[in-house]
């Protein structure tokens, strides 16, 4: 018989013994799949092709859908998907998602000393869209180990290696403890086969006199809990070697000292029931002192729950006891396999509830948006990073949002200092370049070190990393303080110019942002330690101490309907100066006109100046009132290079600030490219348009953004 037919007959036999409540595979892809497997080469052994068979059990046991066994199959039986209709759609994405973990393995194989299995293991699971695409290749690793004796020793060994660094991590971080401790076995026994061979031989050695024990243990533990009125499912469980050997390294003790050598298992109903049945143990037997975890109350971080309790049972032997519900166990089983097989039932919290319920709506096949519950999914499941490559290799992990330049940073300070550009998958990218998950960076660097105070700034978007901002600061730090102090000095003069706060008292503000002198604030604007928009909001600020009111002014009206309230006289008509156009918050100073009652000026209005030095007497203080709903006018002025989308990207970010346009105009220099754009935006507040003008200077091209009154 031909080794095509042998794999014909076996998945055959694989359908016909599959459970009742196992996902049935429509009659096309059945027949596909016969057809792919006739094909086999004679001279074939256990490969791809023979392996599908026991690569669909193990999804079958892990309550696998419909389509993840039909995305199983298409990969390890064809190099290119079939034209078919049940091959599209979510089949497709999760083909996609097992050639894109294949970059992990070949990184892997290529990785330098340097590079951490956890940043790999990490970058798999960010990578990956579905996390049916994890399950699908942790089936297929497992076929692929228990096979693995029949290898080459030194691909035999590369395999284990592989499955120690990557996969036996991979499902317990999802909570598959069912295929973790076999992967970890097989693992171990390939990579220390003397270790592993005498630790089995220890286990078989008076093995009848410990199933006996431990049976007559049961029986009466199954007793008490029935006497206590608790149902309740009493079993042995079993011995993972190399569990064993970890505890024997981790504690420094010989074999004969390990409680769970003796272990036993109790499955309850109920939360409740779990507590209770403890009781009963602990009521039975002595409690071991320091061996009781409670992983209920604070479960491990795969969402692991289960009581652990070792006690010394009949004739002084110690007997490990793990109680748990059958839902806890069917989650430390299968993990996140388990949240689409258990049924409903059982009083878990509302957190895991809600995770249960995202993962069937993922798995649901009539499912509207698939793509975006698998990245609300993602998101439980992995920390909100990314995982990009060096040239070499090596995974360097970033917080979500981190650019090119938190890169250079993460990979050594230096070359975060000598940091002068960058390719993402070699392309050439700004240093505001997001990156993303599986993207290969390469930091093109300079020869000497010469970070940007500009950099520290948060509306330039060059650093998202608090760390990489703070190496910059350190940088900057070293340099001598007339240097500091003038760059410092020449950062919050432009930044001020552009709120247009550029004539204000800076004195005033020295006490409140705790600065003796104005040098030590422009040293500490320098270091990044203070931010220009820090010292925006402090010139905004009320004073603390207002002047003492001359003794024949009347009382300060009630604010009234215009929004502001005039010291000393009320009723008078008032009006917005067109030379400066302040806007709430802005301090304000009043000049009465001739006829045309108050006019209402910036303090570093050069109009207002004028006139207050001719009229000091008609000089009225004026400060804000409390009149909501208003807006105010206020004039801009952009500069930037002219490129295409360029009017669109300021109108939208201008719309989404909830500011609105009153007038545009523009003008382009057709030689240097150019662009000066003149508009008017109506708002509502000063910290609105301090908003604005943040935004706008982010917008790729643009080199400037002012008031232009």
């Amino acid at each position: 018989m031909k080794r095509s037919d042998t794999a014909v007959i076996q998945f055959q036999h694989w359908c016909q013994s599959r459970p009742a409540e196992a996902p049935a595979l429509p009659p096309p892809v059945l027949a596909w799949i016969e057809q792919q497997l006739a094909q086999v080469p004679a001279d074939q052994g256990l490969d791809r092709e023979q392996s599908l068979v026991q690569t669909l059990s193990i999804l079958d046991e892990l309550g696998g859908d419909r389509d993840t066994l039909i995305a199983a199959a298409i990969y390890g039986l064809a190099t290119a998907p079939p034209e078919a209709e049940w091959a599209k759609g979510s089949v497709e994405s999760l083909i996609l998602g097992q050639a894109e973990a294949e970059k992990v393995w070949s990184i892997y194989d290529q990785r330098s000393a340097s590079a951490g299995t956890e940043g790999l293991r990490r970058l798999l699971l960010s990578i990956v869209r579905d996390v049916r695409v994890v399950l699908i290749l942790l089936a297929r690793q497992l076929v692929r180990m228990r096979d693995a004796g029949s290898l080459p020793e030194d691909e035999r060994r590369r395999l284990a290696q592989l499955t120690a660094d990557i996969h036996s991590p991979l499902a317990n971080r999802l909570g598959i403890w069912q295929v973790k401790w076999e992967l970890e076995d097989l693992a171990f026994r390939h990579l220390h086969p003397d270790t592993y061979k005498r630790i089995a031989k220890l286990l078989d050695e008076r093995r009848i006199d410990r199933e006996q024990y431990i049976e007559s243990f049961k029986q009466r533990l199954r007793e008490a809990l029935k006497e206590a009125n608790l149902k309740a499912d009493v079993a042995g469980r079993p011995k993972h070697i190399y569990s064993i050997y970890k505890k024997m390294q981790r504690k420094n003790v010989p074999f004969s000292e390990l409680y769970d050598i003796r272990a036993v298992r109790v499955m309850v109903n109920d939360i409740a029931s779990c507590y209770s049945a403890l009781g009963v143990v602990h009521g039975l037997w002595t409690p071991v002192a320091k061996e009781f975890d409670d992983y209920i109350a604070h479960p491990k971080g795969n969402n692991y729950r289960s009581l652990h309790t070792a006690v010394l049972g009949p004739e002084g032997k110690t007997v490990e006891i793990q109680i748990r519900t059958h839902e806890m166990h069917a989650q430390a089983e299968l993990g996140v396999a388990a949240h689409w097989r258990y049924k409903e039932g059982g009083h878990a919290d509302a957190e895991f509830q809600r995770k249960i319920a995202w993962m069937r709506q993922l798995l649901d096949n009539n499912a509207s948006d698939e793509e975006a519950l698998a990245a609300e999914l993602n998101a439980e499941l992995v920390e909100d990073r990314v995982y990009a490559l060096t040239p070499q290799g090596q995974v360097i992990d970033l917080p979500n949002g981190g650019t090119v330049l938190d890169f250079a940073y993460h990979v050594h300070t230096e070359v975060g200092h000598r940091c002068r550009g960058a390719k993402v998958n070699g392309r050439i990218v700004p240093l505001t370049y997001a990156v993303k998950s599986g993207e290969r960076v390469e930091i093109l660097t300079g020869k000497v070190s010469e970070p940007r105070r500009d950099w520290l700034l948060p509306h330039n978007g060059f650093l998202q990393s608090s760390r990489a901002r703070d190496k910059v600061r350190a940088w900057f730090r070293r340099l001598d303080f007339e240097r500091n102090l003038a760059e410092g000095k020449e950062l919050l003069e432009r930044e001020l110019k552009r709120l247009g706060l550029h004539q204000s008292d800076l004195g005033s503000i020295l006490a409140p942002l705790r600065f003796q002198r104005l040098e030590d604030l422009y040293v500490a604007v320098a270091l990044g330690d203070v931010g220009p928009t820090q010292v925006a909001r402090a010139l905004h600020e009320p004073k603390a101490e207002a002047p003492a009111k001359p003794a024949h002014t009347l009382a300060k009206p009630p604010k009234p309907a215009t929004g502001f309230t005039i010291e000393g006289v009320g009723n008078l008509l008032t009006q917005m100066a067109q030379c400066c156009q302040p806007v709430a918050g802005d301090p304000i100073v009043g000049y009465l006109t001739v006829g045309r009652g108050v006019s209402i000026h910036r303090e570093q209005c050069s109009n207002f100046e004028h006139l207050a030095s001719q009229h000091p007497e008609r000089v009225l203080p004026v400060e804000w009132g409390g009149k909501a709903g208003q807006s105010f006018r206020v004039d801009l002025r952009i500069h930037a290079f002219d490129r295409k989308w360029l009017l669109k990207d300021i109108t939208n970010i201008i719309g989404t600030s909830n500011a609105h346009i009153l007038s545009l105009d523009s003008h382009v220099d057709d030689q240097s490219g150019n662009a000066e754009l003149r508009m008017a935006v109506k708002v509502s507040d000063y910290d609105q348009l301090g908003s604005l003008l943040s935004s706008l200077s982010a917008v790729p091209g643009v080199s400037g953004v002012e008031r232009a009154r």
